[in-house]
């Protein structure tokens, strides 16, 4: 949606809206947005409207609040491996990619992120870049590095044993704990993050590898600094502890159980389950070349998981929507909508909970009080967008594109009528390989 001049206000007219507070959906209803407000629903929406009003006929379509992404990598720039992630990837270079792919997030619908761990303490610069406008992209908050122990994260080996590489800081013992954790929140940090499972050689799946005095020296240190704790748990233990610590936000919290949801509820934390890079890999992960062998082992985290969630979901935990955007199955512009899809299919959430769980709930994730953002109601933010079609009767409608009449981000319209961004591989970017196998004698002389 092209535009030469911004108008004072945008009035979408005859649509049918999802005010992403878990309200019915409301047929032919009305909605005035400003620069940065939501100023009328309903009735009274055209009769406060100025002169210079820019009008759009949405009849057929539903407007709804831009999705919340919960969980987005937004400075890893899409790496095939860790050794990419880790080795590939220097400062100058990530802030420049990262720059280039942000605005994919608000062409496909995204109007606000988390992106809770970053690669070189990259992330606070580019939100700081974003409100002031030197970066088109979506609302952003941001962590620095993750805190992790020696015994390492995700990463496994690549992880050193002390100091900082890539998006990890590694940590020696509770005075570094704590003075790192003040460093973070006075270098900008909206989040401080902690890897509280990680690979260790000989253990299937995860391990926790952090004690739950190490968890609240991060989170009393934090939270005595006015910031909310994050937390990669991919076990029923480090889930507990995690909250049992008292973190805000618990990214994964795979294989729960009820002791784990029972802390959860206790403490009030949210959990973001992100089951969407999971799913990319077991459902087409054939298609591009992905390892298969780890298919059967996330088929398994994935249904172990969704029972329990769902019913820390009944319980009254929060849940929020987060895709885990940034790496090779999970490309920016593409997935972000997909953790609705898989709340209802793998949770049996109705689309309307499931809008809401992308939507409202991600006020969170962005620090903001819950109904002032990611919901389309009079002095919400003006973040919104136009969907061809009822998403409450198909979800899978907020993934396709295609199917994206308006976006629009703090008030203005986002044009969304621009060739997709596209660039070509930089010098050193990926790895580099010698060949897919040895060649061995055989090879060449069967």
């Amino acid at each position: 949606m092209a535009e030469t001049t911004t108008p004072s206000q945008v009035l979408f007219e005859g649509g049918a809206l999802v005010d992403g507070t878990g309200a019915a959906r409301r047929d032919d209803t009305d909605v005035l947005l400003e620069p940065d407000r939501i100023v009328a629903v309903g009735p009274d929406a055209a009769g406060s409207a100025a002169p210079d009003v820019q009008r759009l006929d949405v009849r057929g379509c539903t407007v709804m609040p831009g999705l919340i992404d919960a969980h987005c990598h937004i400075t890893f720039g899409e790496p095939a491996s860790n050794d990419e992630l880790f080795f590939h990837r220097p400062a100058s270079t990530a802030m420049l990619v990262a720059a280039f792919n942000v605005p994919k997030l608000l062409r496909a619908g995204v109007t606000g992120f988390l992106d809770a761990d970053c690669i070189h303490d990259l992330g606070p610069a580019l939100r700081d870049g974003i409100e002031a406008g030197l970066v088109e992209g979506p609302r952003m908050t941001s962590g620095l590095n993750a805190l992790l122990t020696a015994a390492g994260g995700t990463a496994g080996r690549l992880i050193p044993d002390g100091g900082q590489l890539g998006y990890a800081h590694v940590m020696g013992d509770r005075d570094e704990i704590v003075r790192t954790t003040r460093q973070q929140v006075k270098y900008g940090a909206d989040w401080i993050k902690i890897h509280v499972t990680g690979s260790v050689p000989n253990h299937r799946g995860e391990l926790t590898v952090w004690s739950l005095d190490e968890l609240r020296a991060v989170t009393d240190t934090a939270h005595a600094l006015d910031t909310p704790t994050i937390a990669h748990c991919r076990s029923a233990e480090s889930t507990r502890l995690a909250a049992e610590a008292g973190v805000d936000l618990i990214l994964h919290a795979s294989y729960l159980d009820e002791a784990a949801v029972e802390a959860v509820v206790e403490a009030g934390s949210a959990i973001a389950p992100t089951f969407t890079f999971l799913a990319n890999l077991v459902d087409h992960g054939a298609a591009v070349g992905a390892m298969t062998t780890q298919v059967d082992i996330f088929r398994g985290e994935l249904e172990a998981t969704a029972a329990m969630v769902r019913t820390a979901y009944d319980a009254g935990v929060p849940l929020l929507c987060g895709s885990e955007s940034g790496f090779s199955l999970t490309p920016y512009g593409h997935w972000h909508a997909r953790e609705l899809e898989l709340f209802v299919d793998l949770l049996g959430l109705t689309p309307l909970e499931a809008i809401s769980c992308g939507t409202r709930n991600g006020a969170l994730a962005l620090r903001r009080p819950m109904d002032s953002i990611g919901v389309v109601v009079p002095g919400a933010a003006a973040d919104v967008v136009v969907v061809d079609g009822d998403p409450t009767a198909d979800i899978s409608l907020l993934g396709d594109r295609r199917r994206l009449r308006h976006v629009v981000s703090r008030g203005r319209p986002v044009d969304l009528d621009r060739p997709w961004p596209t660039r070509s591989p930089l010098a050193g970017e990926a790895v580099g390989v010698w060949s897919r196998q040895l060649l061995t004698r055989e090879v060449v002389q069967p």
